[in-house]
């Protein structure tokens, strides 16, 4: 089949290629078409530009939300390359930036647990605040209220009289366990102003730091800071963020009756069902996890085909609480422009020195051309 024309009217690809191009396809031992095609001149000698346009992305760029709860979102990503899908996934864990515990101070702590593993402990807990608010704190620099938070946690032990010794530590005792609630806001400078009713705390009240005994206490400072994940696993704002291209489930014969049902059984992702009719349709495509038993064993790989849509995305977001899902993609998005306007600047500063050298050698030449002729060399 001949390259024609799409509805833009540009040149495109025979029907067999643009599916090498547009799909992973998986057989029963191997996939195929797993290297993705990104070089602008791929096609040229069939007339057909591989190259991505701003334009051209635009037009193919969709985001459909698929599933969306306070701290997760599921949403579809349609029209990129998968080099910059895993970019944006690899920006999401390590690069957007968040507030976390970064400095102990203990006052005191006779508790069981070392003040190192305490302050690990403290470092890990999520912290309910808006890192744009503030600034990177630059080494040697003091605390402030641009570029720090300030916690206090001050718990004590104690008995409660005329409880049974049978009943559980939390009746027996005052404090027996120490949770993230316990950690109290101390503003610095006019923090209190900027924050208002919606003081800084951690994302979950419920998070075990200690347990405490009679007689036992902790005392202790924190200054918390903003980085990145690529720093330390603190920093990380998301719990996880993942993808997967479209799975595509085609039947390519019609399967009926008695093998209908045996199709049906085969799939342990439930992806088949059966019509009124007796025929097997593929109704649940999404879940398909290219298992491969459906095409498995005998002559089904002639009647079914699994492939990838390789440019569309299946994106999963879950927060860890500090920063809403859909605000991170944002965020992760952003900071991908920012890396860009760095390449653009530093090729534009690369491309001025070399014009000025460029400029100078010839200048130079033509200095040393003129010496010769005024001394008759």
């Amino acid at each position: 089949m001949g390259s024609g024309e799409d509805s833009d009217g540009k040149r495109s690809l025979p029907e067999h290629l643009e599916r090498m191009r547009s799909r992973v396809e998986v057989g029963s031992k191997v996939p195929s078409n797993s290297e993705g095609v990104y070089y602008s001149g791929a096609y040229s000698s069939m007339g057909v530009d591989n190259s991505l346009s701003v334009s051209d992305l635009e037009k193919r760029l969709k985001v459909k939300i698929l599933e969306k709860e306070k701290d997760r979102i599921v949403f579809e990503l349609i029209g990129i390359d998968a080099p910059i899908a895993n970019t944006i996934r690899r920006i999401l864990l390590s690069e957007v930036p968040t507030m976390a515990i970064e400095k102990v101070s203990f006052f005191a702590n006779s508790s069981v647990i070392h003040e190192e593993i305490l302050a690990h402990r403290l470092g890990l807990i999520p912290l309910d605040v808006d890192p744009n608010l503030f600034d990177y704190m630059e080494e040697g620099a003091e605390p402030s209220e641009v570029n720090a938070l300030k916690f206090r946690l001050k718990v004590q032990c104690t008995k409660v009289a005329a409880v049974p010794a049978e009943a559980k530590p939390s009746l027996k005792y005052h404090n027996s366990d120490v949770f993230s609630s316990m950690l109290e806001w101390e503003p610095i400078g006019e923090q209190a102003e900027v924050f208002g009713s919606k003081p800084p705390k951690p994302v979950n009240d419920d998070i075990l730091i200690a347990k405490l005994r009679p007689g036992q206490e902790i005392d202790l400072e924190v200054l918390a800071v903003k980085g990145i994940s690529k720093d330390h696993a603190k920093w990380s704002p998301v719990a996880t963020a993942f993808y997967r291209m479209l799975p595509q489930v085609e039947l390519l014969k019609s399967i009926e009756g008695a093998d209908a049902i045996e199709l049906k059984d085969m799939c342990p992702s439930n992806c088949f069902d059966i019509e009124e009719s007796g025929k097997a349709v593929a109704v649940r495509p999404g879940q398909c996890t290219m298992c491969r038993e459906c095409i498995r064993h005998g002559d089904w790989e002639e009647k079914i085909r699994l492939s990838r849509v390789r440019d569309h995305f299946i994106f999963s977001i879950e927060s860890t609480g500090a920063i809403a899902p859909e605000d991170l993609f944002m965020r992760a998005l952003q900071v991908l422009v920012d890396k860009c306007g760095n390449v653009v600047e530093r090729l534009t500063e690369s491309l001025d020195v070399s014009s000025a050298q460029a400029r100078a050698s010839t200048n130079k030449e033509h200095l040393s051309h003129l010496t010769r002729m005024s001394t008759g060399r």
